[in-house]
């Protein structure tokens, strides 16, 4: 979730939100916008074994939160080569891109999130600090959440003949 300015960062004037729904610099000489577009992500759905996804807690997050795989794209980075490297650095798993699941919004967070579906083999797994647990579950048992990833979830699970039921976020 992002913050709208107060003060134009290029002439220092205020800036006031205006009827387009952006935030304007208020000078006459000045033509800033502050457009707030969305920040992009990527999400691996990381299928560990045959028929298994690996779903991971934050330590951040609410206990009994479990998502997928996801992380910021950086600066000249491929989202191909993104989400290998999320899975890399937060499971310490080498992953192979299977497919390209969708892109979907996250309003709540200002994110666009490209979901993948990556397969990885069952080598051990180590968690990136920011990670404090996972589980393994089979497809045929998870259950996606009404956001974001987890409509990503939803409709790779869709392509598998598989309607996951949806855990509401409690």
């Amino acid at each position: 979730m992002s913050t709208s300015f107060t003060y134009c960062p290029k002439c220092k004037s205020d800036m006031a939100m205006a009827p387009d729904g952006y935030n304007h610099c208020q000078s006459d000489s000045c033509s800033y916008i502050q457009y707030d577009n969305p920040t992009p992500v990527v999400a691996a759905i990381v299928e560990y074994g045959e028929d298994q996804v690996i779903l991971a807690h934050n330590a951040a997050w609410p206990p009994g939160w479990y998502g997928l795989i996801t992380g910021f794209l950086e600066k000249g980075e491929h989202p191909d080569e993104c989400v290998l490297r999320e899975v890399k650095e937060e499971l310490n798993l080498d992953g192979e891109l299977m497919s390209m699941v969708g892109m979907y919004t996250f309003k709540r967070m200002n994110q666009l999130i490209i979901a993948y579906h990556i397969k990885t083999k069952q080598d051990p797994i180590t968690l990136d600090p920011e990670l404090d647990d996972y589980k393994i579950v089979p497809f045929s048992k998870v259950k996606y959440w009404p956001a974001g990833t987890g409509y990503a979830l939803r409709d790779f699970l869709l392509t598998r003949g598989i309607e996951a039921e949806m855990r509401p976020f409690s």
